[in-house]
This record gives C-alpha cells, sequence and structure tokens, in this order.
C-alpha cells in the first residue's frame, strides 16, 4: 500500500504541471512551432502517467498476491493450533474453524455486555452486582475452552477478566432517620414505600430485617431511629420466612383477642 501511494502522489503532481502549462496561454495563440513542441511534451508527459500507471497496476497485483499468500500462511497456522489442541469436549470431535467463530461471538457478546455496564453509575452497578458475578462466570467458562489460548482471544481474555473486575462496586450504606407518626406518618410500611427507599410499602420486612438489633416489633419504631435501608431488590428468604412468621403471629394473636372478647361477653351476659 505505501509503494501504491508512493506513485499516486507524483502523479498528481505531473497532472497539475500539465494543468498549469497548458493554462498558461490560450492555444489559439501559439505559433505553429509552439504547438508541435506543446504536443510533443504533451505526448513525453502522458507516456510517463501510462508508464507510472502501469507500474501502479503491477504493484496492485504484486500486493493481491502477497495478500493471497499471507491469508493461506494464517490459514495454516490456524490448523496448525487446531490440531495441537485435540478434541472438542463439546462435540467430541476435533476443533474447527466453526468452533473458533462461535467463541469469538461469545467473547464479543461479553464484551458488548462489559461495555454496556461500564456506562453505569456506581449505585447501578452495586444493585446488579449479580449480573457482574454472572458476566465473569461466563468469561471464565470460556477460559476453561482450549480455544481460549489461540493468539488472537488469550490478551483479550485477559483484558476483559480485569474490565469485569473493575464493574465491582460496594453500595454505600444508606439509613433513614425516623421522624414522628403524627407529622410525617412514619411506620415501616410507609417508609419502605417512599419513592426515595423502595418506592413499594411491601418490601417492608427488608427494613426490619436490616435493623432487628434496634427493631424487636416490626410495628413500634421510634422517632429518631436511624435505620439501615438495605439496597433494592427482591425479598431474600431469611426475610420471607420472617415476615410469614409475622403475620401468623399476628393472626393468633388476633384470634385470641377475640376469643377472650366473646368469652368476656358470655360471662357478662349471665
Amino acid at each position: 500500500m505505501k509503494n501504491v501511494i508512493k506513485f499516486i502522489i507524483p502523479l498528481f503532481n505531473l497532472l497539475f504541471v500539465v494543468y498549469i502549462s497548458f493554462g498558461q496561454k490560450p492555444d489559439e495563440e501559439l505559433t505553429k512551432k509552439e504547438a508541435v513542441q506543446r504536443i510533443a511534451e504533451f505526448q513525453n508527459i502522458v507516456s510517463d502517467l501510462k508508464a507510472k500507471l502501469q507500474g501502479l497496476d503491477n504493484d496492485i497485483a504484486n500486493l493481491r498476491q502477497e495478500l493471497e499468500r499471507t491469508n493461506q500462511k494464517l490459514t495454516d497456522c490456524l490448523d496448525g493450533y487446531l490440531g495441537l489442541l485435540g478434541i472438542n469436549p463439546e462435540t467430541g470431535k476435533p476443533f474447527t474453524k466453526e468452533d473458533v467463530e462461535a467463541f469469538k461471538q461469545k467473547l464479543g457478546q461479553i464484551e458488548g455486555k462489559i461495555r454496556e455496564m461500564q456506562r453505569l453509575s456506581n449505585d447501578e452497578l452495586a444493585d446488579r452486582r449479580k449480573e457482574v458475578e454472572e458476566l465473569e462466570n461466563s468469561l471464565n467458562k470460556l477460559r476453561l475452552i482450549k480455544l481460549s489460548i489461540l493468539p488472537e482471544f488469550y490478551n483479550k481474555i485477559i483484558s476483559l477478566a480485569s474490565d469485569i473486575r473493575g464493574l465491582y462496586r460496594e453500595r454505600k450504606i444508606k439509613t433513614y432517620t425516623v421522624g414522628t407518626w403524627a407529622e410525617n406518618r412514619d411506620c415501616l410500611w410507609n417508609i419502605a414505600g417512599k419513592v426515595e427507599i423502595f418506592g413499594d410499602p411491601f418490601m417492608w420486612s427488608r427494613i426490619w430485617q436490616a435493623n432487628t438489633s434496634i427493631i424487636k416489633n416490626p410495628d413500634i419504631i421510634y422517632p429518631g431511629q436511624q435505620l439501615v435501608i438495605p439496597p433494592p431488590g427482591p425479598k431474600t428468604t431469611d426475610e420471607i420466612k420472617a415476615e410469614r412468621k409475622y403475620w401468623r403471629m399476628k393472626k393468633q394473636a388476633l384470634e385470641e383477642n377475640q376469643k377472650q372478647s366473646e368469652e368476656k361477653d358470655a360471662g357478662a351476659k349471665k
């Protein structure tokens, strides 16, 4: 390619000279001798340009042949690598070029996902930590495939692994100061329902379980208490169990109160 550029630049220079030479004096003002001389000069320039063009054509042909030889060497080199890798455990057959292409596509998908997550904020990355872990697991699975040692993949995989490690974020602990019921209507249900907290009152048990050291009864919280607010996400198994136990005890207490009330009413009638 450098050889082609080396010849193209002089070619444009010659065309510029022709333009300048023939543009200096209109043809109708030339004498016969000058016209013959000018024609001869033009013919020499054309011959020179044809010779250079032919040289360019020859260079292009040589470059194409060199490219074909290089591609063939790459193909032979890849075939040699694949032969050394042995059997693909997924297919039970020797690795093929199709396997290489499939591996490249999977690696590309992981790379695209990394680029997407790199645009997220620290808090968003902290909330999506599980996705980062799954991404790392996917890359580690590819690393176990022998194709990962091919030169075109080896350094890229190391780079992607480093990029994934850079996605891990720890969410800063978020707190909420309990206000009064009269002014703020603060209870775990209402706090969980606040837009800046969870925006979902049904997530109240997450706040309860994150603060069991100061909340003994989820129905009772006090103004001024500093509650730790866990990151948003689905309820854990422990949180669900605690909530179900709470509702069972709530139902049991309600039934006992109703029974006592009925017994009291019955005694009063006697």
